[in-house]
């Protein structure tokens, strides 16, 4: 019984992770899996200001949104008027920090609850076949540069937006005796990545999950 209390205890501490973070590469010295599609990202909370310190002016959604997304975002909102574009945009990044971070350390339970299965799968076959070959990744993720929502659509209730991410990361690759194959820490390289995320809106369920990951032409 007391196993059973535990399990369910840390089960919902990681739905409320989720809860609180949402949700091109070009130089990882492992690539992502590419594009399945399909589910939902993780909730965004409002951005609460430190104690003290100045407000920050509000952001125009002129610079979140290209211009072909902005009639999808209309129809978002329109379905779901709790939606917002600020918001959104801080948890999508929340989530690509944290899906990253747990694909480069092979944490297959982390990503369990950050992509849907499709995207899940793909980065698992990744995961096992870096493992066979022996090889470890010692990336860290320097900044986000830029995130901006390239595309928006309903099909149904099912929502799905497109974030293109500008970020610089340092990869490193390494064998299992820590001993680098490829890549420098002191060196970050400028990524271009273009993920989709999805949720049923006005469900139960307040998370968007990754269902489809590119990189950007």
């Amino acid at each position: 019984m007391v196993g059973i209390v535990l399990l369910a205890m840390v089960a919902a501490f990681l739905a409320l992770r989720l809860y609180m973070v949402l949700g091109k590469r070009s130089g990882h010295e492992q690539a992502l899996p590419p594009k399945p599609t399909d589910e939902r990202v993780v909730a965004h909370p409002a951005a609460r200001a430190l104690p003290d310190a100045p407000a920050e002016p509000a952001l125009s959604t002129d610079s979140m949104i290209a211009p072909g997304a902005a009639a999808g975002v209309r129809q978002i909102v329109q379905t779901d008027s709790a939606f917002d574009v600020a918001r959104f945009l801080d948890g999508a990044k929340g989530a690509y920090r944290m899906i990253l971070e747990a694909f480069w350390r092979g944490d297959t339970d982390e990503l369990g609850w950050l992509t849907g299965d499709e995207v899940r799968e793909a980065f698992e076959q990744a995961i096992a076949a870096r493992a066979e070959a022996g090889e470890v990744l010692d990336n860290r993720l320097v900044s986000i540069e830029r995130a901006v929502i390239t595309a928006a659509r309903l099909e149904g209730r099912q929502a799905f937006v497109t974030v293109a991410f500008s970020a610089d990361i340092a990869a490193v690759t390494r064998d299992t005796k820590g001993e680098v194959i490829a890549g420098s820490l002191t060196d970050a390289v400028s990524t271009e990545d273009v993920w989709t995320f999805s949720r049923t809106l006005r469900s139960n369920d307040p998370n968007w999950l990754l269902v489809e990951t590119d990189e950007a032409a």
